[in-house]
């Protein structure tokens, strides 16, 4: 199968092409990018020359000749991509956030861009694996979860799902390493800024914050608004979301594990944890794996969910993978065989 990567040059891009190397029903026909269009992509990133040289091609939708397009774009792009390739009987992967939000008004508020075509919209398929298997088998058009929706609804789905959780007291304490804001220089992400130091941004007006209600309210229309907070880490990959709500009765740690385990049976890249371990980031480096870690405090009535995924990968290009697995039918884990990278 034939696929092309448009935005090949930003992190996640080029983490897509690093997996479709190795993917064994893949073949990368073409790589776009729309300010170096010409040059080879060894002299954006020296450590991609290999015996395959990668050229970059501007942005033409007419010119693309593959079966399956990945758009690793910033916010706005894929809006105006998307329809044409549709119209061109491509299916598409979208890494922005362009086709996550189901309205395109709150998408204008908290992206502060025009939003895609209702037409498009409406075939946009939310892609979380774990949780909508069934409707990204049949789907042309997929959108990637973002990366802290992804560690954030990991953690919570279970909860949710059987309301064991009081729906107006869910708190997310999220952190990232400095990749997650992408390759373009800023001083938020400067070594002198960021290195010996941990910030907190966004507050109450991050963008992720409608995605994960719209998909919790899918699982309960009772829950609230959440309070979400997100923290810049001195790292470079890792994404660690800690999670905490009231109960609405009184449960265990063992209970807790009992039900994740059960719940995510049947899902390759979700691991959980025994009682009284938790995860790091580190753990999952590299890797396609959602690690999960649980804890039930009965002094507060409160459950604490830990949920680290490497916000590159199962945060990015090893979720929208997977989802290409599950949409053509392959078993689920094809190409994302890795252990994670340690220490």
């Amino acid at each position: 199968m034939k696929v092309s990567i448009i935005g090949v040059t930003g992190y996640g891009g080029v983490e897509l092409l690093r997996w479709l190397k190795h993917h064994p029903h893949v073949e990368v026909h073409s790589v776009h990018s729309s300010s170096q269009a010409g040059i080879s992509l060894a002299e954006v990133y020296p450590h991609v020359v290999s015996e395959e040289t990668w050229i970059l091609h501007e942005i033409d939708v007419e010119a693309i000749n593959a079966d399956v397009v990945f758009l690793a774009t910033p916010p706005g792009v894929s809006s105006r991509l998307t329809p044409s390739l549709l119209a061109k009987g491509l299916k598409v992967i979208d890494l922005s956030g362009d086709f996550r939000l189901q309205d395109g008004s709150v998408y204008e508020k908290w992206y502060k861009k025009t939003p895609p075509p209702a037409d498009s919209l409406k075939q946009a398929v939310y892609g979380l694996v774990e949780w909508n298997r069934e409707s990204i088998r049949n789907a042309r058009m997929i959108a990637n979860p973002g990366c802290y929706p992804t560690a954030t609804l990991l953690g919570l789905a279970p909860l949710v799902q059987h309301q064991w959780i009081d729906e107006q007291s869910i708190i997310v304490d999220a952190k990232s390493g400095v990749s997650g804001a992408g390759r373009n220089v800023s001083l938020a992400v400067h070594f002198s800024e960021t290195n010996e130091n941990v910030k907190i941004y966004k507050v109450n007006e991050h963008q992720h914050i409608p995605e994960i209600e719209q998909m919790l309210r899918s699982w309960n229309e009772k829950i609230g608004a959440i309070t979400f907070s997100t923290h810049l880490i001195p790292m470079t990959r890792g994404i660690m979301a800690t999670i905490y709500a009231k109960t609405t009765k009184p449960l265990s740690t063992k209970t807790l594990v009992d039900l994740y385990k059960e719940s995510y049976k049947d899902c390759k890249f979700v691991r959980i944890r025994e009682a009284g371990n938790f995860p790091s980031t580190k753990e999952v480096y590299g890797s396609n794996y959602c690690d999960i870690g649980l804890s039930y405090d009965e002094r507060t009535g409160r459950v604490t969910v830990v949920s680290v995924i490497d916000n590159l990968v199962k945060g990015a290009a090893g979720q929208a993978i997977q989802n290409l697995n599950v949409m053509m039918g392959w078993e689920e884990d094809t190409g994302l065989t890795s252990i994670p990278i340690y220490p």
